[in-house]
């Protein structure tokens, strides 16, 4: 039998989340009157929850810089993948901004915005295996600042009340979602209105497709999402909403809801990735989390794990002209102290060297980086953005009903009218 458990209403969770997350642009200057004679560097980006430790760092940068003060801006984040590019093209906003990887990091390269920073001292400060996704024609366009883990988080209290493992295989999945829904426990979180299928659909399809470079060959004409590997992922979705293993009107659930769904423990699972854990910890702190990938395939088959994500790439505008207060900044942001703070507050994984991790869940969760066979996001892989809007809305189209193969040829028509 499951313990009695103190729920708090939906409505509170939902208002908390709100006032916490990155609901619209805001701006911060942190620079002080004394500050007149400084030079003013722009930074954005789109993590909103990160707000009160970055104006933390923001301070003590300029407490030890006194001649440089920071402005940061953040934007949300389909805002700043939209409009991130046309923000940096004239030089006066963004002297250091953030990049998605993929198809917004390719976006910039090729407008020429990303200042080469090879040969930089503080490049050094990063570990060399987790950076390759910030090169592009052996120049270090972008540092990536934080690992993710791009899968689900699960309560691991709750399953270990019920009795249950994580699964090694696609029937055992299945029966642990069995095991929850008897249980009245919904499995899976989906938060489809806001996140839709960007995060999930890189665990659900990693072992139907192990090919690391299977999106490039998508896009070169060498796969179709026709095949086995996207029809079978389609086809495990379509699994997942006519099981309820994910909750009902999936598609109009908002990430705010999704996770009330699980500091309620109404869930067990939130379909989204690492970068949830230390706010779903603030809404409910007796959780006890992990992450867990879904394994879509029999155990002999499975190659990964997990997904991995560099991210938050930070970077310089090569049309700015504070170019180097920007790589000051950067310097800062990648000292070993400056990065554990910004690590411990934000419960983020990072790419920084000697990083001490303080925080219970960053603790628990740290095997992920070196015992686990991850790789990195597929999704991230699809460079071309209309591409990529065709794979996630195949997904979609079948949790809205839609025929998998049907929805996968509709798609793979999208893919040849886009494909360069």
């Amino acid at each position: 039998m499951m313990k009695n458990y103190s729920f708090l209403p939906l409505g509170v969770l939902a208002l908390g989340l709100l006032l916490s997350g990155c609901a619209g642009e805001s701006t911060s200057d942190t620079s002080t009157e004394g500050a007149e004679d400084s030079t003013q560097i722009s930074f954005i980006h789109w993590r909103g929850e990160d707000k009160a430790v970055l104006d933390d760092i923001i301070t003590q940068f300029e407490d030890k810089n006194p001649d440089i003060s920071v402005e940061m801006t953040i934007y949300p984040s389909e805002q700043y993948q939209a409009t991130g590019q046309r923000l940096l093209q004239d030089g006066s906003t963004g002297d250091v901004f953030t990049s998605f990887p993929g198809a917004q990091f390719e976006a910039i390269a090729s407008a020429g915005l990303f200042e080469d920073l090879n040969g930089e001292d503080f490049v050094s400060n990063f570990d060399e295996e987790l950076i390759s996704v910030g090169q592009k024609d052996e120049a270090q366009l972008a540092l990536p600042y934080q690992l993710v883990f791009n899968m689900p988080v699960y309560n691991k209290g709750m399953f270990d009340e019920l009795g249950l493992e994580v699964p090694k295989s696609w029937t055992e999945f299945q029966a642990v979602a069995d095991t929850l829904l008897e249980n009245g426990i919904t499995p899976i979180a989906f938060p489809g209105a806001d996140i839709g299928p960007n995060q999930f659909m890189n665990s659900m399809m990693m072992n139907n497709a192990p090919d690391e470079d299977v999106f490039e060959k998508l896009q070169n004409g060498e796969e179709s999402l026709t095949n086995e590997w996207w029809v079978k992922t389609l086809e495990d979705f379509q699994l997942l909403e006519e099981k309820g293993y994910i909750q009902a009107d999936s598609l109009g659930t908002s990430q705010d809801s999704a996770m009330a769904m699980v500091a309620n423990e109404e869930a067990a699972m939130l379909a989204t990735g690492s970068y949830h854990m230390s706010a779903l910890l603030d809404l409910n702190p007796d959780l006890e989390l992990d992450l867990m990938a879904p394994i879509t395939v029999e155990e002999s088959e499975a190659v990964y794990e997990g997904i991995n994500t560099a991210t938050f790439m930070l970077a310089v505008n090569s049309q700015s002209e504070k170019k180097e207060q920007a790589k000051e900044f950067i310097t800062f942001l990648s000292q070993p102290e400056i990065a554990s703070h910004y690590a411990n507050e934000t419960g983020q994984h990072l790419t920084v060297n000697d990083v001490e991790y303080e925080s219970e869940v960053l603790q628990n969760t740290a095997y992920w980086i070196d015992e686990r066979k991850t790789r990195f996001q597929p999704r991230f892989l699809i460079t071309n953005a209309q591409i990529e809007a065709a794979v996630l809305s195949s997904i979609e189209n079948v949790l809205g009903g839609a025929d998998p193969m049907t929805a996968a040829e509709e798609a793979q028509q999208l893919v040849d009218e886009n494909r360069e």
